[in-house]
């Protein structure tokens, strides 16, 4: 089973900051990481359970502020969530 599903958008890079707003206020449906902020990559990690729920959220970004779903970009990260914390 995945713990997370990528879903890989670019967005306007003002808008960064309200994507990850929007996603931080339907808690337990998605994280949002930026990948880099001057191409205005973030990669959506959404719950499994919840995947449809974040692709009527991507729908309804998409019409708001004009973001769009790409393709895992070449140099993305293999571990999209990050390093494991060290002990």
């Amino acid at each position: 089973m995945t713990d997370v599903i990528p879903i890989f958008v670019r967005v306007p890079r003002a808008e960064i900051g309200y994507l990850k707003f929007i996603f931080e206020s339907y808690e337990g449906v998605a994280v949002v990481r930026t990948l880099d902020r001057y191409e205005a990559l973030v990669v959506v990690l959404a719950v499994p359970d919840f995947l449809d729920d974040t692709g009527r959220i991507l729908d309804a970004l998409t019409a708001e502020i004009g973001c769009e779903r790409v393709q895992r970009p070449p140099g993305a990260p293999a571990d999209v969530l990050g390093p494991e914390p060290k002990d």
